[in-house]
């Protein structure tokens, strides 16, 4: 009789249920209103957004690139690594990469037209710093991104719905919150 080593939960799992714990701590009541996925949503984009302001103040405080192209150029290597480290270790999806990929480009790119074009340019004009007018729209596309991501990109298939693949072993099914 051979007795297997207990292997320590991937990273993947590992991130997961740090999320899960550090939601079930929330106190007044918000471990019933915040899902896992929220919490691992502000902490990726948190480490992509910084991703994106050092890119854009290297391109445009740095090389002197023009505003508009620094922004685009920042977002896009920003928007890519969240879409791969929110697929993989927050929404764990296994649906193909292709066709979600595709419906996260059209998120994007109405979210980069409102938000990151459209509002951090309309600030810069009435006199905002152009990392403050990043930062303040930054706020606007989480709200937009995140409720894209949990509900169109990396939405779950109606049959897994009530399945185990939703349940945490302390609360049963996840609510359907934030």
């Amino acid at each position: 009789m051979s007795v297997q080593p207990e292997t320590s939960p991937r990273p993947v799992e590992r991130f997961h249920r740090l999320c899960e714990a550090a939601v079930a701590r929330l106190p007044l009541g918000l471990d019933s209103i915040v899902a896992p996925t929220f919490l691992g949503f502000i902490v990726l984009n948190s480490c992509t957004f910084a991703v994106d302001l050092v890119l854009l103040t290297l391109l445009h405080g740095g090389l002197g690139v023009a505003l508009p192209v620094a922004v685009t150029v920042a977002y896009a290597c920003a928007f890519t690594l969240s879409y791969f480290l929110n697929r993989i270790l927050n929404f764990r999806s296994h649906s193909a990469v292709g066709p979600q990929f595709a419906v996260y480009v059209v998120v994007v790119v109405v979210n980069y037209l409102a938000f990151i074009l459209g509002v951090c340019s309309a600030l810069v004009v009435l006199g905002v710093e152009y990392h403050l007018a990043r930062i303040a729209a930054g706020a606007c596309e989480a709200v937009y991104i995140y409720s894209a991501m949990r509900w169109v990109v990396f939405r779950r298939p109606a049959a897994l719905s009530g399945s185990t693949a939703c349940r945490t072993p302390q609360t049963g099914p996840v609510p359907e919150t934030l």
